[in-house]
C-alpha cells in the first residue's frame, strides 16, 4: 500500500500516534529532500530506507516505486513539511497508483495553507487554494488575473525572493484588498501579517522575507444591490398625483 502521511510543518510535536507508526511499519519512505526527512525520522528514532523523489527524477524514479507497490511492499509518502502531494510530485505517484489499481491512503496532519487562512482573519467559509505563481511577471500576472472576480478567499504559496514582487503584482490586478502574510507557523517566530495589499508590501520592504510564506488575499466584494424605495401601500393617490 502507499499512504501518504502529513509530517509537521515547524513544530515536531504536531506529529500525529498514526503517522509514526506507518512510518516505523514502512518497508520504504519516500521524499523530495531525504536530509530533512532523515532529520524527522532520526528524532523519533525510526530507521527506514529512504528514496528521493523530486520533481527532476520522477520520471525515472516513479517506476521503480510502482514495481515495489506491486510486489506488496508498504511504501510512505511523505513531503519537506506538511500534507504531500500539495504543490510536490506526489501528486503524479498518487495518480500513477490510481491509475494501476494499487492500494494507497493518507494520514491526515498539519498544511500550512488551513493554518494561514484560520489565522488571516479573512473569511473561511469558501476559499481558493492556487499554489505557487509562476515567477516571471508577465505569467504571475496572467495567473492572478484568472481569480480577479472570485469572490472566494485566496490562498497563495509564495518564496521570500519573490513575496514582493507577488504582491506588487496582486495589488495591481486585483486593488487594494484585504490580505495576510503567515510565515514560521508553528515555530518560535510564527508570525502573521495582516492588513492591505500596499500595507504589507511597505511592511516587506521593511521587513526582508525569510523563509516560505502563506499569502491569503479577500475576494472580490459583490457590490451592494441598490433598493428602490418601497411605496406605502396604505397611500392614497388621486389620478392627478397628489392625494385625496
Amino acid at each position: 500500500m502507499l499512504t501518504l502521511v502529513s509530517t509537521p510543518i515547524g513544530n515536531l510535536g504536531d506529529i500525529s500516534q498514526r503517522a509514526l507508526e506507518t512510518l516505523k511499519n514502512a518497508d520504504l519512505v519516500i521524499s523530495e529532500d531525504t536530509r530533512k526527512t532523515g532529520f524527522l525520522l532520526k528524532h523519533f528514532d525510526i530507521r527506514k530506507p529512504q528514496l528521493s523523489f523530486r520533481e527532476d527524477n520522477e520520471q525515472r524514479v516513479l517506476p521503480k516505486i510502482l514495481e515495489l507497490l506491486r510486489a506488496g511492499k508498504t511504501v510512505a509518502l511523505v513531503t519537506d513539511a506538511g500534507t504531500p502531494a500539495v504543490s510536490d510530485p506526489g501528486f503524479i505517484l498518487v495518480r500513477s497508483a490510481i491509475a494501476e489499481g494499487l492500494a494507497l491512503t493518507a494520514i491526515p496532519g498539519p498544511t500550512a495553507l488551513i493554518m494561514a487562512v484560520i489565522l488571516s482573519g479573512l473569511p473561511v467559509n469558501s476559499f481558493t487554494f492556487r499554489g505557487f505563481a509562476p515567477h516571471k511577471g508577465g505569467p504571475r500576472r496572467r495567473f492572478l488575473e484568472l481569480d480577479a472576480q472570485s469572490p472566494h478567499t485566496l490562498i497563495f504559496y509564495e518564496s521570500p525572493y519573490r513575496l514582493q514582487v507577488f504582491l506588487e503584482d496582486a495589488l495591481v490586478v486585483y486593488g487594494d484588498r484585504p490580505a495576510a502574510v503567515a510565515n514560521d507557523l508553528t515555530k518560535l517566530f510564527e508570525s502573521v501579517q495582516r492588513g492591505s495589499l500596499s500595507e504589507l508590501i511597505e511592511w516587506v520592504k521593511a521587513n526582508p522575507p525569510r523563509g516560505e510564506y502563506c499569502v491569503v488575499i479577500a475576494g472580490k466584494e459583490e457590490p451592494p444591490v441598490e433598493k428602490k424605495p418601497r411605496r406605502n401601500k396604505y397611500e392614497n393617490t388621486a389620478p392627478d398625483g397628489h392625494g385625496e
